[in-house]
């Protein structure tokens, strides 16, 4: 092994020599560089191998091309490139080809390869790594678009990239991503085609010897693409997809057509097609581009027209497609244009209807999602429309009992109205749901009875919900209930409460850390009780945290009546509960710690 280290070393001299005679690099930086490619082509040629070595040379020798580059540059210097630079890519592209011959499944390794080359080596060479890689991840749909886009648009071979594409589609007959890239790459290349024949006729030059045939110019081979694409691969959604390429060529308005008369007839009954015909409207102009609004309320005006087309389409679609996925369609474009921005009052007006109408005539049908209703009672309230909100979220939860959202609505809506009722709806909503799932309303009905109610009520809710909520959901509350106890009846309150569930497992590291904070904000911080809230933590905490340990270290050395003389016996009680790779950290932070004090 050491005379193959040797060779390899001395195949790296002529280069090293050149870096040290044109004066890129100093004598001591190329011994220094001697040395290290010493150790790392230790690394790589021993007997057991290791995938993160091959990527340390690689990126060591990185760092060295990029050096060189910026020292060139600085110095002005651009000779020898052949002997220098090209002789380090050359090798790197050789430890690429052993690593990746080895782990050949990593994907990731495959494509640092081949940034590699696409930055250093040449086009010809990445063409050879896209196909070595292809071969053993044919897999891989991602890998073959990749490869094609690069054949397209770097090496500029629609050929290559057009056989990459069919002998990817063999391997995967049904990807749909296959086909849309296939399809776009074959629409590029006709644009291409035609800007070339354009600027050889605006030069006047004879273009009768160029291969420029008529049904190529207007978009066959995307045509054919599009046909046989769609015969595999059904739905609307794939449909639109194409016709979405398609509408980015402007030369392509035929296929255009083609497309979207196909998808009306061939997906009638999915409602992405009628909610693409209906989004569609938006964008055709109802007048000649010289007629078009010029003043801003004529363009409001133009928008609530082009508004109204859309939704007239969506109407006809819930009459022929009477489903909630359909008024889903219809509600989220009446929403989203309600968001749009406009100062036009009298637009921002008709949207509220328009979305308020919606809204209803899909409630009257019954075909309204869970998640439906939770917008539109936040709409209403919005707008404070206050008792249609209450009907609303009294319908929700008819319909959606066993939803928590559902009943947090409907408490949102009874609180923002400053009902008297709340407290009976809190007590209804718990009789209704599992006790799983209640914890984001025990949350809310203490946050309430906080600014509503005494801190007797308040703190009864808190002692409900401790014997309501078990397991990992109680974290959380325990957390709001301590909280709560400090903000309403300061430290003395906060201590009862932390001493009352100071044995009701489990807890958050935060629990304890928010009472070790609250002692350390009285005038008299006492150093018994933060032994005593450290000392509860660690029992339970104190074999997965180290910052616990280190951070009662540091008390015991700062507090005023700490105990310097305990913090050896607490490092080690931290070494024995502490594993792996936790010890060490704390060692580290004790260590630093250590040396700061010095």
């Amino acid at each position: 092994m050491a005379e193959i280290i040797q060779e390899r070393i001395e195949d790296r001299l002529p280069e090293l020599e050149q870096l040290e005679r044109i004066g890129l690099f100093s004598h001591a930086e190329i011994k220094a560089i001697i040395k290290k490619a010493s150790d790392l082509e230790y690394k790589i040629q021993r007997r057991t191998l290791f995938k993160e070595d091959f990527i340390n040379y690689v990126q060591y020798e990185i760092n060295l091309l990029e050096l060189i580059q910026r020292r060139r540059t600085r110095i002005g210097y651009s000779f020898k490139k052949d002997e220098i630079e090209n002789s380090i890519v050359h090798r790197v592209q050789g430890v690429f080809r052993r690593a990746s011959a080895k782990w050949k499944d990593d994907v990731q390794l495959w494509l640092s390869y081949v940034v590699f080359c696409k930055k250093w080596a040449t086009k010809t060479q990445l063409s050879k790594v896209f196909s070595a890689m292809l071969a053993i991840h044919s897999n891989k749909p991602a890998l073959w678009i990749m490869a094609a886009k690069w054949e397209m648009e770097d090496r500029l071979s629609s050929e290559s990239a057009r056989q990459l594409f069919l002998r990817a589609l063999r391997f995967h007959p049904e990807c749909p991503k296959l086909y849309q890239e296939y399809f776009r790459m074959e629409l590029m290349h006709t644009e291409k085609l035609r800007k070339e024949k354009q600027e050889f006729e605006k030069a006047k030059m004879d273009v009768g010897n160029l291969d420029y045939p008529e049904e190529i110019l207007r978009g066959e081979l995307a045509r054919i693409i599009y046909k046989n694409s769609v015969s595999i691969i059904k739905g609307a959604e794939f449909h639109v997809s194409l016709l979405s390429i398609a509408q980015l060529f402007d030369f392509a308005k035929d296929l255009q057509k083609e497309i979207y008369d196909d998808l009306q007839a061939l997906h009638t009954d999915d409602p992405l097609t009628w909610d693409y015909v209906a989004r569609r409207e938006l964008e055709i102009e109802s007048q000649p581009e010289a007629e078009q609004p010029t003043t801003k309320r004529a363009k409001a005006v133009e928008v609530g027209r082009k508004e109204e087309r859309c939704c007239a389409v969506y109407e006809e679609a819930v009459k022929v497609l009477p489903t909630e996925a359909m008024w889903k369609c219809y509600i989220n474009f009446c929403l989203e244009r309600f968001t749009k921005k406009t100062n036009s009052e009298l637009l921002r007006g008709k949207r509220l209807e328009r979305t308020m109408d919606a809204f209803r005539k899909a409630h009257e049908l019954k075909l309204l999602s869970e998640f439906q209703y939770k917008q539109w009672i936040e709409l209403l309230l919005r707008h404070d429309f206050f008792k249609e909100a209450l009907e609303v979220a009294v319908a929700g939860t008819e319909l959606f009992r066993d939803s928590v959202t559902m009943w947090q609505m409907k408490l949102q809506v009874l609180i923002e109205s400053k009902s008297t009722e709340i407290a009976v709806l809190f007590e209804e909503a718990f009789f209704h749901l599992k006790p799983q799932v209640c914890l984001p309303l025990w949350i809310s009905w203490a946050e309430w009875s906080e600014g509503a109610q005494s801190q007797e009520d308040t703190e009864a809710i808190f002692k409900k919900a401790i014997l309501a909520v078990m397991g990992v959901d109680s974290v959380a509350l325990k957390d709001k209930y301590l909280d709560w106890a400090y903000r309403s009846g300061g430290y003395k309150k906060a201590r009862a409460v932390f001493r009352s569930l100071q044995e009701s497992r489990p807890f958050s590291v935060d629990f304890f850390r928010k009472m070790i904070q609250f002692e350390k904000e009285q005038e008299s911080c006492k150093m018994v009780n933060l032994r005593e809230y450290y000392e509860r933590a660690l029992r339970e905490f104190g074999s997965v945290d180290s910052d616990l340990w280190m951070d009662y270290i540091k008390e015991e050395l700062n507090h005023p009546l700490g105990r310097p003389e305990n913090c050896g016996q607490i490092y080690w009680r931290a070494m024995k509960m502490l594993q792996g790779e936790l010890a060490e950290v704390f060692v580290a932070k004790h260590a630093m710690h250590q040396a700061g004090h010095l």
